[in-house]
């Protein structure tokens, strides 16, 4: 896979894993997975993560806005604004970042860290 198709299949994996749900987030995921939400969620294992997804509507859609993509060997990390909606309405803007590493069964995500963008801007 050449460098620029890394860059935007990563792309394609973040967003539908906005928008499909416990069961895509899963497959793309590592076991040892971290992930890093705004309060009351706070850190949260893969597995707890994704208990919080089932059950949930996925958002309908997400865009991302100010996206920076880095890449060190078998690390990727993918940093970005998203707004997200449901119902036709934004819902949720947050600054977001995830790491994947491609660990010889393709690339799978490793963490994923959001802070609301309300938060971002007050300096909380």
């Amino acid at each position: 896979m050449s460098p620029d198709s890394t860059e935007a299949n990563l792309w394609k994996i973040e967003e539908t894993s906005w928008t499909s749900g416990a069961d895509f987030a899963r497959s793309v995921t590592r076991d040892d997975a971290v992930f890093v939400f705004p309060y009351p969620a706070g850190i949260l294992s893969a597995e707890a993560s994704f208990k919080g997804l089932e059950g949930g509507e996925p958002w309908r859609s997400v865009t991302f806005h100010d996206r920076s993509f880095t890449r060190q060997g078998p690390v990727a990390v993918l940093a970005y604004k998203a707004e997200a909606e449901r119902n036709g309405e934004t819902l949720y803007t947050a600054l977001c970042a995830s790491t994947y590493v491609d660990d010889g069964d393709g690339w799978r995500l490793m963490s994923h860290q959001q802070t609301p963008a309300a938060m971002a801007e007050a300096g909380a």
